[in-house]
């Protein structure tokens, strides 16, 4: 853009790159309507100081802004990512830890495979009520409440295990387990507001996506590790005792780590914004904004709906999945319950790369309603082939189809969570032009 006098051009009809005229070598020129314009090449060019910012940012600016808001990326957001995804990890873990070895968990307590299953199902169960006061949670107190209290939740409900190494006190891990639970609802609504709230508008994505990896990553070590600190010594109770408290109290150990860590490390939010859409924020009244509006908004929106039950039928196919491993394996192949973790392990791994292709073809492609129809059909596929080849007696072929169905799975998570971020990134912008009409 030429340094001109736009507002004479439009008087006289024509265009701003008509008869403008260069101004005087290494010199900056303040237009009539205040804009700033840079002579990035002396006595040619003239370039708008708004011409700097990405197209991305330029949309968050508000109608009138004469310049940027001041913006800054610090260092600590790392740190604030790392924290995030190891407590998210260690939450995942003790998600798994139960239900990958129940065999072993069913010997020790003496009780049926559903009472173990139910240490899983509780993560579902708890879930479904407490996310609305959770993210509203978030929405009134903010990031670091948040942080804390499932950091905090976690390492309670990690010590509490500790203390339910006995055979007659299997109640005493179901209350702990719940607590885990009741943790995890505020650990996986965070991801998307770290994001948005410490990274630029560049790392936002991938901010989100490392977030949501750290809660993959526990997953497949909770497959892995158990079977291997825990193996099945039938008739040696106190052998599986003491097997069961080093997990506990290790994981309890890293539990306190990290809950230490969220202290020191979390804050509500930088000092300055990293991005325009944070910087205008503050300029926002919050009067308008309803939460219990929004959420009728959302169950009146029918592509919502789709999408919450279509996307909950897979999620929960997954979990069943996961839940009832150690049992569909050692059912058809006796003594594997090694291999029933290393095929758990499995799952995500390929659900991890699953997640990256699927996360590099929405970046270039944008097509999220395409993507998530395939994803979709690849995963009814891959469900189908791994329930028909489960008792052919060959765990090779257990192992590749438990690979397609993870890497179909994952990317449908993948998909769901891209979706989620440019949501939350939408959501701010349209707000912010809402305060100016």
């Amino acid at each position: 853009m030429f340094a001109c006098d736009l507002q004479e051009h439009q008087q006289h009809g024509c265009t701003p790159d008509e008869n403008c005229t260069a101004t005087p070598e290494g010199k900056n020129v303040i237009a009539p309507n205040g804009n700033q314009y840079i002579n990035m090449t002396p006595g040619l060019v003239q370039v708008a100081f708004e011409d700097l910012i990405s197209p991305d940012e330029e949309q968050t600016m508000l109608p009138g802004q004469p310049k940027p808001l001041e913006t800054k990326l610090y260092m600590r957001r790392f740190a604030v990512l790392i924290v995030f995804s190891l407590y998210s990890l260690v939450n995942a873990f003790q998600w798994i830890q139960y239900s990958i070895i129940t065999n072993i968990f069913m010997d020790y307590y003496s009780v049926t495979s559903d009472k173990i299953d139910c240490l899983s199902v509780v993560y579902m169960i708890v879930y479904v009520p407490l996310i609305f006061p959770a993210t509203w949670l978030l929405d009134k107190k903010g990031l670091k409440i948040t942080a804390l209290l499932g950091a905090g939740l976690n390492c309670i409900g990690a010590w509490v295990k500790c203390a339910s190494v006995r055979p007659d006190l299997f109640g005493v891990t179901v209350f702990a387990q719940t607590v885990c639970s009741v943790a995890q609802v505020f650990i996986l609504g965070l991801p998307s507001r770290i994001a948005s709230v410490w990274f630029g508008p560049k790392e936002v994505s991938t901010a989100c996506a490392t977030a949501v990896l750290g809660n993959q990553l526990g997953t497949a070590i909770g497959f892995l590790l158990p079977p291997v600190l825990i193996p099945y010594t039938k008739n040696n109770i106190d052998l599986i005792g003491s097997n069961i408290s080093i997990m506990f109290y290790g994981t309890a150990a890293v539990s306190t780590l990290l809950l230490v860590l969220t202290v020191i490390v979390f804050k509500e939010k930088p000092p300055l914004p990293p991005s325009q859409a944070q910087a205008v924020l503050p300029e926002s009244s919050p009067e308008d904004y309803s939460y219990k509006q929004s959420i009728i908004n959302l169950f009146k929106n029918f592509s919502f709906l789709l999408l919450l039950v279509s996307y909950g039928i897979l999620t929960g196919s997954f979990y069943s999945v996961s839940t009832l491993l150690n049992q569909m394996i050692i059912e058809h192949y006796k003594g594997e319950e090694v291999n029933a973790g290393r095929i758990g392990l499995t799952l995500v791994v390929a659900g991890i790369v699953g997640s990256i292709i699927c996360g590099l073809w929405l970046d270039y492609t944008k097509t999220y309603k395409q993507t998530t129809l395939i994803v979709y059909l690849l995963s009814f596929i891959g469900m189908i082939i791994f329930t028909f080849t489960l008792n052919l007696g060959n765990l090779n072929i257990v192992f590749f189809t438990a690979g397609i169905l993870g890497s179909s799975d994952s990317m449908t998570f993948q998909n769901s969570k891209l979706g989620e971020d440019w949501s939350h990134r939408t959501h701010n912008y349209s707000d912010n032009y809402k305060q100016l009409k």
